[in-house]
């Protein structure tokens, strides 16, 4: 029977973290006072701001350890494809270059997002949001990073804030012993990618049964697709009091902030990690075929399978990814001073010795100072799946600029003769570091620009595209159609390419529209690999229909 006298439990009752390593950012602005016979952490907003700042300039530049050693483990498995040994290096590669703290290790700084539980005993000043916003703005006006935050002017205008506030943050109340009181942070930068792969589902009951569970997942899993920058890892969480609920643990079980959850269930109703399932859900993305973006085993780093209590009528089912730019640090304040998780500062010691052809098959160079005819004429002989190495000028022009040519074909104007003659690359820049040609400059969702193709095509443009992620049967479509191709570039090694890969970059129109200009850049061995081709095959219609026949233990 349940309990008929009252009892208390956190839904989400974490155990002691005894594992995270934290630095010392500052002690200064931390004291303890005394009053009423009790202690309290007085907090100055100096330490919060100095805090933010520091954050966000670690994730931005930085990573877990042990994200770094997933990467490594994909190199040296000998079951890994040799697609999923190259992009695992090249993110290897990014980080390092990346940790220099010069280019950000992706192009999308994110949005930043910021939570804290506090204590009864810790005194700020109450203005807390403002002080840890400052920091934010801070990073973001001082580091190589872009503003990616829309002000509604109102309901149909919108301009950028050039600031890439506001932030999201939240801040909560934490039980914790009186006597030492501490205020608990979680920073985040998440990008538009992976946000826009985070998915509710409202189900029923029948979803909780080993089969349709599985049937179910097999489905929704797939269609995550690989425009959020692969290998993953991966939330997915069933049940919940409320759909909002049930997406905010699945954000924070995606950054791995939920490990120490109990493996249990109990009839006081509170969450569960479900650890057999998480393996076997593992299992199952290990044999769609996706891999690291361009096939093979390594779709998800690791998998969380959160069970939480619901409503009887309802059961929501949340899904969540964090990316390649895995960017997230704990955080604490204590009597001690200001402390950060620690991120690994040397990277490149996870970087073996091995040369590009250990890594994939045969690499085929493109010079895309060719006619476009016979760039075309040279992919049409190779498969999909072909690995490519670029070199030349490439146009760049994403969202804004697509819907601005469009409104000029609609117009009755002729396509612009650099779609004509260029492939295209969706990408948007983030801010240029002196010195250097290009700041951190990595591709963009291609599905996107999915409802220009066959327009643009039709009318001599866009022949042959380069950005990330899998794409819809209406694109397969018009490359049949009008001769054209889809170029998959990896997604997550911005920095890597900014410095390697990208020569020179010039405005060719739509100045004033920053990142979302038109842009002519010139490029040397810039990786790609062939998705979809002028004969109708799509890459990821291979690994984009369930399995029928599947089942949980």
């Amino acid at each position: 029977m349940p309990p008929t006298t009252f009892q208390h439990t956190e839904v989400l009752p974490l155990g002691k973290d005894t594992t995270t390593e934290y630095r010392l950012v500052t002690a200064d602005g931390v004291e303890t006072v005394e009053a009423a016979g009790r202690k309290f952490l007085k907090v100055d907003p100096e330490a919060l701001t100095t805090l933010a700042r520091t954050a966000i300039t670690d994730i931005q530049h930085l990573l877990r350890t042990s994200h770094l050693q997933q990467l490594r483990g994909i190199v040296d498995d000998p079951e890994a494809s040799g697609n999923d040994r190259f992009v695992a290096m090249d993110l290897l590669r990014n980080a390092a270059i990346s940790a220099g703290g010069v280019l950000p290790m992706c192009q999308d700084t994110g949005t930043a997002i910021v939570i804290g539980k506090r204590t009864e005993g810790v005194l700020s000043g109450g203005d807390d949001e403002r002080a840890l916003s400052q920091g934010i703005f801070d990073a973001y006006q001082q580091l190589n990073l872009r503003y990616s935050q829309m002000a509604p002017l109102n309901f149909w205008e919108e301009r950028n804030t050039g600031t890439n506030l506001p932030a999201q943050v939240e801040l909560y109340h934490k039980d914790s012993d009186a006597a030492d009181p501490s205020y608990e942070f979680l920073f985040m930068a998440k990008g538009g990618g992976s946000a826009n792969k985070t998915f509710l589902y409202q189900e029923t009951k029948a979803v909780l049964n080993p089969k349709r569970l599985a049937r179910f997942l097999d489905e929704k899993l797939r269609s995550l697709g690989t425009a959020a920058c692969p290998p993953y890892h991966l939330a997915i969480v069933v049940g919940g009091m409320s759909a909002e609920f049930n997406l905010k643990v699945a954000k924070l079980a995606s950054a791995r902030y939920l490990d120490n959850l109990p493996t249990e269930g109990s009839e006081l109703g509170h969450a569960f990690r479900d650890r057999d399932l998480e393996q076997q859900v593992l299992e199952m993305t290990r044999q769609f075929g996706i891999g690291a973006q361009f096939g093979g085993k390594y779709f998800c780093h690791d998998v969380r399978v959160i069970r939480l209590p619901r409503h009887g009528a309802s059961c929501p089912v949340g899904v969540a990814v964090s990316c390649s730019a895995d960017r997230q640090a704990k955080a604490k304040i204590t009597s001690e001073g200001v402390f950060i998780e620690q991120l690994e500062r040397d990277p490149a010691r996870f970087l073996p010795d091995v040369t590009e052809d250990d890594l994939s098959d045969e690499v085929v160079s493109v010079d895309l100072n060719q006619p476009m005819d016979q760039i075309r004429a040279q992919l049409a002989q190779l498969p999909v799946k072909t690995r490519l190495s670029l070199t030349g000028p490439l146009v760049v022009a994403r969202d804004i600029a697509h819907a601005k040519i469009a409104e000029r074909l609609d117009a009755g104007e002729e396509m612009p003769q650099y779609l004509r003659d260029h492939p295209v690359y969706y990408a948007g820049p983030a801010k240029t570091p002196d010195g250097y040609a290009s700041g951190s400059f990595g591709p963009t969702t291609a599905g996107r620009m999915d409802s220009y193709v066959a327009q643009f095509q039709a009318a001599g443009g866009s022949l042959v595209m380069l950005a990330k992620g899998n794409r819809s049967k209406q694109v397969t479509a018009a490359c049949k159609e009008h001769g054209g191709f889809y170029l998959g570039s990896i997604g997550g090694p911005a920095a890597r390419l900014a410095k390697d890969c990208i020569k020179k970059v010039d405005v060719l129109e739509y100045a004033e529209l920053g990142m979302e200009a038109v842009w002519k850049i010139e490029v040397e061995e810039f990786p790609a690999f062939i998705v979809i081709d002028d004969k109708g095959n799509d890459f990821f219609s291979e690994t984009s229909e369930p399995v029928l026949q599947i089942s949980f233990r």
